[in-house]
């Protein structure tokens, strides 16, 4: 015979009071490991998150709110619906209806790494890029603000060293040609496909692009997407992924044509987040990882909303 009599367990953060009392900004859980479904560009995709959710102890004389409620209520909705921001709004209601005694803002953040599959600028060859992506959502007093953090690779040659390198093939032209009045055509040719004639190059780096962006009329997706596109095209030279060599020698001319420093990438991004309605407010870090140098440049700037983003690193 079973003579096991299961017994009431305990649960020390209902029945206890805090030993010092006061309200709290933010309870919750970090770093949630998470699969999700995502619906971004007409399209579900499949990501792995990670995940912190909060929301705040209101109640001064509550010893701590219910933690376990937050998890399983993140599960159940990635059991159940893909992640949109109308989804998004759905979950931190129900954070605070679980909370409604005790909290009345809520919180939720998802970083993911997003793969676009990208195609090669002349080739039919495609490959995969990764972008790291960041999702805040807040629920304060029946509003809603939602927040979409991304980062974007592109190559940036340095207008100075492109001007350097000018000089010196014009120098090496000179010392070259400088006898003749009238050089033809068929030697000045041969000339500029010699490596000791080109005999500079200007050097180029690896730059990297990171926006925070609260966003607004947005129901159906967050238009992650989208974004990438608008702030790839604003630069021009966006990482590529698999290439043939007529896809590096139109990289080459694009990197060519379209010199910049790291105050030319922000000013071009800020202009085209500045055009998008959508876009309530916006902080923009770019970053050109110096081939020349052992320290990196760096632009920072905002949209300049009054109580919005701080221009700060």
């Amino acid at each position: 015979m079973n003579t096991h009599r299961q017994q009431a367990m305990p649960d020390i953060a209902v029945a206890a009071r805090p030993a010092t009392e006061g309200t709290l900004d933010w309870v919750g859980m970090s770093e949630i490991r998470q699969p999700l479904t995502l619906q971004d560009g007409g399209q579900m995709r499949e990501v792995n998150a990670r995940i912190q959710v909060f929301v705040d102890l209101d109640d001064p004389s509550a010893q701590g709110i219910h933690m376990s409620r937050l998890y399983l209520l993140l599960d159940q909705h990635a059991q159940t619906r893909p992640l949109t921001p109308a989804g998004l709004k759905l979950l931190l209601s129900s954070l605070l209806e679980t909370h409604r005694s005790l909290s009345t803002r809520a919180f939720i953040q998802f970083d993911f790494d997003y793969f676009v599959r990208r195609p090669a600028l002349v080739s039919d060859y495609s490959g995969w890029n990764s972008y790291p992506v960041t999702i805040k959502g807040a629920l304060s007093e029946g509003q809603m603000h939602i927040e979409l953090g991304l980062g974007v690779l592109y190559s940036s040659t340095c207008p100075c060293s492109a001007a350097l390198a000018r000089q010196l093939i014009q120098e090496q032209f000179q010392k070259d040609f400088g006898g003749q009045a009238r050089p033809c055509f068929s030697e000045v040719r041969a000339w500029l496909g010699r490596q000791e004639s080109i005999n500079a190059t200007p050097h180029s780096q690896r730059s990297f692009a990171r926006l925070l962006m609260r966003l607004e009329g947005h129901d159906d997706e967050f238009g992650i997407v989208d974004f990438i596109d608008l702030t790839e095209d604003a630069l021009e030279t966006p990482v590529q992924t698999a290439v043939k060599r007529e896809d590096e020698q139109a990289f080459a001319l694009k990197n060519g044509m379209n010199p910049m420093f790291c105050e030319d990438a922000a000013r071009k991004v800020k202009q085209a987040l500045g055009a998008r309605d959508d876009v309530l407010d916006f902080w923009l870090r770019v970053e050109h990882y110096e081939s020349l140098h052992a320290h990196d440049a760096v632009s920072i700037v905002t949209k300049g909303v009054h109580g919005g983003y701080l221009p700060i690193p």
